[in-house]
This record gives C-alpha cells, sequence and structure tokens, in this order.
C-alpha cells in the first residue's frame, strides 16, 4: 500500500531539478507493465500517477508551448538588420508649360537603408532572451502551483475516505446500540423512548454516512478536474493519514524561500528590465539614414549618381523620458521583491507554527485521549447492560469517542495539508518520493 507522508525537504534546490525528478519517475512508470501495476491502476490512484497526469494532461501548461513558439518568432524579429528600401522619384512633369508632358520628366531610382548605431539589434535580441527566462520561471512557478493544488486535493480525498471509514464504524456503533437497547426494552429495563432515540441516531448516522460518501465522490471530481476530465478514472486513492515525517527548524525552510519561483520571477524581471535599460540608452544614438542612387537629367540627357545622409537631432534628450521609465519600472521590481519576501515570512511561520500545533493535537489526541474514551464507551456498555448506567452516559460516551476521532482525522489532515504549503513556500515540490511505496522506490533508483 502506498504510503502518504509528508517530509519537508532540507536542501535549496531548484524547481528544474524537482521537475527532472519527476520526469524520470514519469519515465519509469510509463514503462512498468507488470500485471499487478496495471490492475491496480484501474481503480487505486497513487500520488505520483495524479502529479504525473497534472504535468502531461493540465490545460494551463500547454499554453506555455505556444507562448514559447511566440517568443522564437520574435527572437527571429529581433534579429533582423534594418530593411533596404528601392526608390523611384520622378519630376518635371505633368506641369502647364513645357513639362506638361512626361518628355521632360527626371528618374531617380534610389536604395536607401539606416545604418544603427549604439548595438541596437543586440540590444533588442537581449530582451527577448531575458524574456525566455521569464517565462521558463512562469511555467516553473505554475507547475509548482498546481503539483501542490494536485497534492492538497489527493490529500482531502485520503481524508475523506477516512471519514467515510469513521461515519461507517459510526452506523455500526448505533447498529449495536439499537441492538444493545432493543433487548433491554424488550426486558422491559429500559422504556422504548429510549430505543426510539437509538432507532433515531442509527438514521441519523446513516444519513451522514451518505452524505460523506458524496462528498467524497466530489473531491474526486475535483482532482480529475486539474487533469481536463470530469468524470473520475478511479475508485479510490492510496494514503497514510498519519505519516508526517520529520521536523524541520524554521530558520531552514525559510532559507528556501529565496528559491521559489516567485521570488525568482522578480529576478527574471530585473534581468529583463536591464535589457530594456540597454534597449532604451541605444535610442538615445541616432540612426543614420543613407541613400544612393541613379538620376536621369533630361535637360543634358545624362545620368548621375545621387546620394543623401540624414541624422535626427537631439535623440539623447528625446529619450530621458523612456530611460527613466524604465529605471523607475526597475525600483518598483526591487521593492515588490521585498514585499514579497516579507509576505512569504509570515506565511511560511502561520503555516510553520500551524502545523506544528496540529502535529501536537493528533499526538495527545492518539496517546491520551481517544485510549481513555474507547476504555470509558466500553466500561459504560457493560454498565448500560447491567443497569448501573443509564442511556445517556451510554450514549455520551460514544459519541465523544466518535468526535475525538473526527478530530484525529481532521488534525492529521491540517498537519498534511500544511505541510504541502510550506514545500510550496520553499520551492521544493512535494516530493514524489515520500509518497511511492517502497517497490516503486526501488525500481525508480534502477
Amino acid at each position: 500500500m502506498l504510503q502518504l507522508y509528508y517530509a519537508p525537504m532540507y536542501g535549496v534546490r531548484s524547481m528544474c531539478f524537482v521537475l527532472k525528478r519527476i520526469a524520470l519517475l514519469i519515465t519509469f512508470l510509463i514503462f512498468s507493465t507488470t500485471a499487478a501495476s496495471a490492475e491496480t491502476s484501474e481503480s487505486t490512484l497513487s500520488l505520483s500517477t495524479a502529479l504525473q497526469r497534472t504535468l502531461e494532461q493540465n490545460p494551463s501548461l500547454k499554453v506555455f508551448q505556444f507562448r514559447k513558439e511566440a517568443l522564437v518568432g520574435s527572437s527571429f524579429t529581433a534579429n533582423l538588420k534594418p530593411a533596404y528600401e528601392i526608390g523611384i522619384e520622378a519630376e518635371n512633369f505633368a506641369g502647364s508649360g513645357e513639362t506638361q508632358a512626361f518628355d521632360s520628366a527626371e528618374l531617380t531610382v534610389s536604395l536607401s537603408s539606416v545604418l544603427e548605431l549604439g548595438d541596437k539589434r543586440s540590444a533588442r535580441s537581449g530582451l527577448v532572451s531575458s524574456s525566455r527566462d521569464v517565462l521558463d520561471t512562469q511555467l516553473q512557478l505554475e507547475s509548482l502551483e498546481l503539483l501542490a493544488e494536485t497534492t492538497r486535493r489527493f490529500i482531502q480525498i485520503v481524508a475523506m475516505q477516512a471519514r467515510a471509514e469513521l461515519a461507517a464504524e459510526a452506523v455500526q456503533l448505533a447498529g449495536d446500540t439499537v441492538s444493545t437497547v432493543g433487548g433491554r426494552a424488550t426486558a422491559g429495563a429500559t422504556p422504548q423512548a429510549e430505543l426510539r432515540r437509538a432507532q433515531a441516531a442509527l438514521a441519523m448516522a446513516k444519513l451522514v454516512h451518505g452524505s460523506i460518501q458524496q462528498r467524497l465522490q466530489l473531491s474526486k471530481v475535483l482532482l480529475s478536474e486539474l487533469w481536463g476530465i470530469s468524470a473520475p478514472e478511479f475508485s479510490r486513492v492510496e494514503g497514510d493519514l498519519f505519516r508526517f515525517g520529520e521536523d524541520v527548524a524554521f530558520e531552514t525552510l525559510y532559507a528556501g524561500v529565496s528559491n521559489n519561483p516567485a521570488i525568482r520571477l522578480f529576478a527574471a524581471q530585473e534581468r529583463v528590465n536591464a535589457a530594456e535599460l540597454r534597449l532604451a540608452k541605444t535610442q538615445s544614438s541616432s540612426d543614420i539614414s543613407w541613400s544612393i542612387g541613379i538620376r536621369q537629367i533630361r535637360e543634358v540627357d545624362d545620368t548621375a549618381l545621387v546620394a543623401g545622409l540624414s541624422v535626427p537631432l537631439f535623440s539623447g534628450w528625446r529619450n530621458k523620458g523612456e530611460v527613466s521609465r524604465v529605471i523607475a519600472q526597475r525600483n518598483a521590481i526591487s521593492m515588490e521583491r521585498d514585499a514579497s519576501l516579507h509576505q512569504l515570512h509570515t506565511l511560511l511561520f502561520n503555516a510553520y507554527s500551524s502545523r506544528q500545533q496540529a502535529k501536537l493535537a493528533v499526538t495527545q489526541l492518539n496517546e491520551a485521549v481517544i485510549p481513555a474514551l474507547e476504555e470509558a464507551v466500553n466500561q459504560t456498555r457493560l454498565g448500560y447492560q447491567r443497569g448501573r448506567f443509564g442511556y445517556l452516559e451510554y450514549i455520551t460516551a460514544a459519541q465523544e469517542l466518535l468526535e475525538s476521532k473526527r478530530m484525529l482525522i481532521e488534525s492529521a489532515a491540517a498537519v498534511l495539508l500544511y505541510g504541502a504549503e510550506i514545500e510550496q513556500m520553499v520551492a521544493d515540490s512535494v516530493s514524489i518520493e515520500q509518497f511511492m511505496p517502497a517497490s516503486e522506490k526501488s525500481g525508480a533508483e534502477k
């Protein structure tokens, strides 16, 4: 059985490395041909398979391929030299005297272009290259968010399966209570009203169980939507709700925040801004427009060369506004980066402390609360059967036990969900290995 296990990553690794490891796992899963695995995949879903499908089938990731193709076109355009132009000019025709016909017309055929100064072509190419870095970082960020969302929805299904099992246990307990109370009512040891209350409690337990089953089905649909599928193709997911991994110090976790694609995106944007600033400064260098051609002179029946140069004046002064705009934009990016780091620190600390509190609740419920309540239920059941306790004491003890088990499920799910948030914030995408069974791990390593 696949174990759902949260283990925060200790080092700072780039998103690219994480995606490479995912790709290796995907390759292993694709070429795994054992019959047992094939049978299991039809009805049971593992987290590794869910993550694989998200990377392969999520529509929002497919759009990046078209954006990359657009940048390829932009790169081709940016590397083009100024175009050559051919011009034909006619003079002295369609006048009112001797020039009213076309016989006196003078024709000039010229070739012209622009001589770029300031290394403008290289600046344009650098801007496109920096934009490609931004797109790659955006792809990593989108992939990280989708993997984290897949993990969260997967955990919700694992938790919902546990809630469904607890609801089934509640139905069983309510049924046993009806049998116990019914026996005492038949013997005249308890009023019929208590039997009716027990039967109502059984009906309510069945209603709750059905409601949870519906919510479980909805959770499966929400997970399948990440793959562009409306109907789930699995019946249940594999996962252990109570394996949390080792704790990591908050300082160690925060050290990984700088590797978050959301933060690295600011660095990529700063590189784009630097390229824009370089391009803006090149516009301060005036380009030289040139032309050369041949003119036919009708009066002397001769031809002559014509040439011309033109340079715009005050280009540097006119370009100061654009340079100032780009510099101001760079300063804004720097401030936004600092603000995002501060916000991530707050969010990380909140998730870290909430996870620690949830883990403490799981420990207390497992070690102190639930064992004591189980013993109380056994004692009150025997006491009720012997007439030492009333129906209220018996049913209250049973309800307290069920409620403590519900709290245990919610606390364990909270530990895993906060863990997924932490891993997303420290830019260490949810590790597939921690959800893999031992057989898959050894196979992938080979």
